[in-house]
This record gives C-alpha cells, structure tokens and sequence, in this order.
C-alpha cells in the first residue's frame, strides 16, 4: 500500500502473525523503553519529559503532570511483567510521587501538576484521575505493595467526587476543595475515554464488575448515543447535560482541541473491541461502531495526499488543524489489529495495519536520536507546536506490544495470560 492509502487486495497472512514483523514490533518496543528508562527518572521524585536528543526539559524546577508519571508505571507494569530488567525501580519511583506529593492528603484526589516546591496546579481534573487508575491497576497485576491502597483511594474519588449517574459518565474538573471549575459548565470526552480503559484494566486487576459497569456507560453515552447521532464522528465537548458543543473552543489545543478529532475515533474503536471482547455482555452495536469509527477516521482523517492523520476536522469534516502526531498513528495500529482479530471481514484492515505502520516506520521513530517524533508538520517534517520534545512513552509502547498479544483485554491481563510463552 502506497502513502496516499490506494491498495490492491492484501494477500498472505497478517503482518501480526509473522516472525519478523513480531520481532520487529518487540525492538521498537525495546528502543522505546531504552529512551525513558535510563532517561526520564527525576532524582527528586518524578519523571522529566524530554527534549528531541532525550535530555531533560523544564529547567531546575519541571513541573511533573500527573499523567505523565502514571503512565510510566503503567508503561513499566508492563515492563515488569514482561521480564525487563530495572522496571520495578521505574513502577516504585512512580507510584511513590503520586502517593506521596501527588495526592492531596488534605482535601482528597491528585493534583493536576506538582514541582519540587508542592502543587504547581492543584486543580484536580477527571482526565488525570484516570491515569492514576490505571497505573494503579497495573500496579497491582506487578505486585507493587501501594497498589491496593491507591486504587482503593481514586476509585473512591471517582466513585464520590466524579461520577454522575445522571449521566453515566464523570464530570471534568474542580478546584482543589472540589469547588466547581468556571460553575462546572464543561464535560468532556477525552478524560471519559481514558477512564474507560482504566475501568477495564481495574476490572481485570480486582474482577469487580462495578468497575466494568462503569465503563460500558461510558462507552454507551460517548459512542452508542453522541457519535452514533453524528455519523460516528466523536465529539469532544459537551454541555453539563451531555449535549454536544460544537462551538466550544478552549486556547490548549493539546487536550481540548477545537472540532472533532479523528485519533479519538480510533481510539474508541479498539477501547470499544475490548470492551465487547471482556464484557461478555456482547452488546451488538458494539461491533458495528468499531468499524464505523475506523472507517471514518480513514476515510475523513488521513491525508491520502502526503500520509498521516490530521491532527482534528472541523464539523463539515475539512482538515482544520493539520499537524500530524504520533498518537493517532498509534491508536490506529492497534484499532486495525484488534478488527483484523476480532472482525477480520476483508483486507481493509490489514492493509490499513501496514500503510499506518509503514508510515510510523519511515516517518515518526527517530532512526538518529531514538524515540518517536511526536509531531510533524502537514508535510511530514518534524514539528514543536503542541509538544516540546519527546515526553511520552504510553501511546507508542503500547502500540508495539498490543499486535503480539490477542485482542481480548488490557496488555497487563493479556501479558500474564500468556506468560507461558516467554
């Protein structure tokens, strides 16, 4: 398949089931878990985020965003469990910082950003909750000794201070005493979806089905009801009552970009998948939206001219912010696995999985420098607009590691499942 996404019939087996492409997919993973392991730990507790060549960025005193470090115990989870050598320093380094500066022992949940000196922000927002969910689930599949007890503590926050079982679904932000943010007007999908996959990994971590329930509202709400009503186009912003905001425009383009965002579509399409694969509730619109979304976000979101997704559309599906980043490429590789797996219909999929790798190959992994470049212009060409470096290893690790396990749940589950093979 060339750039522009033209193919003819793909024929042979998937790549995902070839020795050298599975081979290949684990180096990747290898490069990119050499990148952060021997780079990002801060000696002051954290991690940095790095700068193109892998040197810290942010100064004497960075700033360390709560996602940031718990996806690396997350990331170093499943380090641990695949036999990696030094990632139970990485998961302990990690889970200590949000335990121990992170977490607001005295009004409860986890501050947005902290620094050496305490809270830099100490807003608590849903999208940063769900990472710490998820790094404690992982946590406990590695056998961390504060798992038990951080996810007791943020399922209880989420529980008592996010979810609206109004809605089904989690409110966004509040200021540090839980008072509303702006009178508590904006919802969000983005912090949503993200807690859809840490639900699941809990669920998988504890077998509570509370946690499972909460995530097929989720998903029901974002997927079935809002995207299914717009042609299965995601939408990002919501009123206080769940009605799309169309018009909604906030200046951080980096988590509230404006329009619609077709790596979200992707995302959702695998997170959906999983969800229909572990639930064994098999609700039958799931399927359906997962192609749907996939289909989209091909159709509407890559440039068929120069290759890569746009970075969002506006609402008559025209390229609006035109930057091409390494997380939807991500989150399209494992969407195509997990359709080729579960609904293999045609080569449609299979030749999506190798044009997006392709792509990633020749365009995003930094052949020079290590790691992945997170940002390209339209023209392909690296970019700094939205991100400064190289401060993430999550969407990308788990884009290697999701095609060499089944499609059936979280990689920390689908890991211990098959560690007879290693």
């Amino acid at each position: 398949m060339s750039d522009d996404g033209q193919t003819a019939a793909t024929t042979g087996p998937h790549w995902a089931n070839l020795p050298y492409h599975r081979g290949w997919l684990m180096d990747q993973a290898n490069g990119l878990f050499d990148f952060f392991q021997y780079r990002a730990m801060n000696p002051k507790g954290g991690f940095f985020d790095l700068d193109d060549q892998g040197n810290p960025l942010g100064g004497a005193n960075p700033v360390r965003g709560i996602h940031a470090s718990a996806r690396m115990v997350h990331c170093y989870s499943i380090g641990y469990l695949l036999g990696r050598p030094g990632s139970g320093d990485i998961i302990d380094h990690g889970m200590r910082y949000l335990w121990e500066c992170h977490r607001d022992a005295e009004h409860g949940g986890y501050f947005w950003q902290v620094n050496d000196e305490g809270a830099a922000d100490p807003n608590k927002q849903g999208y940063g909750h769900a990472f710490v969910l998820l790094a404690a689930a992982s946590a406990k599949v590695a056998g961390h000794p504060l798992a038990d007890r951080m996810l007791a503590d943020i399922t209880e926050v989420l529980e008592t201070r996010f979810w609206e079982p109004k809605h089904g679904a989690i409110a966004e932000e509040f200021a540090r005493d839980w008072s509303p943010i702006d009178g508590g007007g904006y919802r969000g999908q983005n912090s949503n979806m993200h807690l859809t996959e840490a639900l699941m990994a809990a669920y998988e971590a504890t077998g509570e089905t509370a946690y499972l329930d909460k995530a097929e509202s989720i998903a029901d709400l974002v997927i079935r009801r809002s995207a299914g009503s717009v042609g299965f186009r995601v939408a990002e912003h919501f009123d206080p009552d769940w009605s799309i905001d169309k018009d909604y425009y906030h200046p951080d383009e980096m988590f509230r970009p404006a329009g619609t965002t077709p790596g979200h579509w992707l995302e959702w399409s695998r997170l959906v998948l999983q969800l229909w694969s572990l639930g064994g509730r098999k609700h039958a619109w799931m399927p359906e939206a997962a192609k749907a979304l996939f289909v989209q976000s091909m159709s509407l979101g890559w440039d068929k001219q120069k290759g890569g997704f746009f970075y969002t559309l506006d609402w008559a599906d025209k390229p609006a912010k035109v930057s091409k980043l390494w997380w939807p490429m991500c989150e399209a590789a494992g969407a195509a696995h997990f359709l080729n797996e579960l609904l293999p219909a045609d080569s449609f999929y299979e030749d999506s999985y190798r044009l997006i790798w392709g792509t990633i190959a020749n365009r995003f992994i930094d052949h020079r420098n290590g790691g992945w470049h997170e940002e390209l212009t339209e023209d392909m060409a690296p970019a700094h607009t939205l991100f400064p470096g190289k401060g993430d290893i999550y969407h990308a690790l788990q884009a290697c590691l999701i095609p060499l396990f089944p499609a059936t749940g979280s990689l920390t589950s689908v890991i211990v499942e098959a560690e007879g093979r290693f």
